[in-house]
């Protein structure tokens, strides 16, 4: 089990430069946006305009914080997303063009290579007591607008935009919220190699 605190994320630029994006995390470790198997992050999204794309990509987007963005999708009926939409999915390289409903938002982003990884993120109310049992070879939690404090013998907390990070095997999670927010249980799996 690890724990990634939000103090400690990586800030860089947009692959168009249009933004700057928060990476939480990406496999393997320090790899760029042309080597990943997987990558987790947040983006700051000031202005409407087209996304970049990612060749081979397949991506979930969810909107953390604001009022929302509407994104036309190359192909598919044109999609709202707010705080209150469930995450949505779609490939990276498809054209796609965002627009603001109400000024900047800030989102979650989830992105696997097609063919070699594959990913599912839910969200889910953060109060009370949550239990997760860890399925996928690897789990990203993050908590949005709370913490939570797992409750376990040394009992960590995390705080809001923390990271746990746990591999297939865990034990089950209970999870104990400080607060009212949102938890994202981000799910991703390596697939069988071709044969």
């Amino acid at each position: 089990m690890r724990i990634l605190r939000a103090a400690d994320y990586r800030v860089m630029p947009w692959k168009n430069g249009g933004g700057t994006t928060t990476e939480i995390a990406v496999s393997p470790d320090g790899a760029g946006l042309d080597e990943f198997d997987w990558r987790v992050s947040m983006a700051r999204v000031e202005t409407s305009g087209p996304f970049s794309s990612f060749a081979g990509i397949d991506r979930t987007l969810s909107v953390l914080e604001g009022e929302g963005i509407v994104l036309d999708i190359a192909g598919q009926p044109t999609a709202r997303l707010t705080t209150a939409s469930v995450p949505l999915a779609f490939a990276g390289d498809v054209p796609t063009r965002a627009a603001l409903i109400g000024g900047p938002i800030t989102d979650l982003n989830v992105m696997t290579r097609r063919g070699r990884m594959a990913h599912a993120v839910e969200r889910r109310p953060l109060s009370g007591e949550i239990r997760i049992m860890p399925r996928a070879d690897t789990t990203l939690v993050l908590a949005v607008n709370a913490g939570f404090r797992l409750l376990t013998d040394d009992r960590p907390s995390l705080g809001t935009l923390d990271t746990l990070i746990v591999e297939r095997e865990s034990p089950e999670l209970w999870l104990q919220s400080q607060g009212q927010g949102l938890l994202f249980v981000i799910e991703l799996d390596r697939l069988a190699a071709n044969h």
